[in-house]
């Protein structure tokens, strides 16, 4: 059984929970080395699954980050201040199958042990991945469903489980 989670790892997961959805997060999987990619995220959970400190984001199978995560087994999510709230604003919309979106913020790329992170991140969780699967469409109730729109009538997104290992 893992030890005791850490002060550390419980105010960095409420931090990201009070954050998530007004301010956004950034996911970013891959290595410098082998290629990455990053993209925006408004939706997030954090908690305590298996007796270990989680972060759970959920990626469309769209998007070109979704490949990234399922071939590597650390991702890192990003919070910043709201002077980049453009620069999440871009990585949100554009895609990095196209060229190089990240060229087109404000944004310094910075590799990390694990993966990647940005120099002007506030806060960077380094997780390794623990689970994933897609979300099923029928086991979720209609209204939840139907208030997300076309987009999601056909392809949910995939859940993707990190047990937190590291805030920096």
């Amino acid at each position: 059984m893992p030890a005791k989670i850490s002060q550390r790892f419980l105010d960095a997961q409420a931090e990201f929970v009070s954050r998530i959805a007004d301010d956004w997060a950034l996911v970013t999987a891959g290595t410098e080395d082998d290629g990455w990619n990053t993209m925006t995220i408004g939706w997030g959970t954090a908690g305590v699954l298996w007796s270990r400190p989680t972060l759970t984001v959920f990626v469309h199978p769209w998007r070109h980050t979704h490949r990234f995560l399922l071939d590597n087994d650390y991702f890192t999510v990003q919070l910043f201040n709201n002077a980049h709230k453009r620069d999440l604003g871009i990585l949100g919309s554009k895609s990095g199958r196209d060229g190089n979106k990240v060229a087109l913020t404000t944004l310094t790329p910075k590799a990390i042990e694990h993966g990647m992170t940005f120099e002007e991140a506030t806060t960077t969780f380094v997780c390794k991945k623990i689970y994933s699967h897609a979300i099923e469409l029928d086991a979720m109730p209609a209204n939840i469903r139907d208030g997300l729109g076309e987009f999601y009538a056909t392809d949910a997104h995939t859940v993707f489980v990190g047990e937190l290992i590291e805030v920096l």
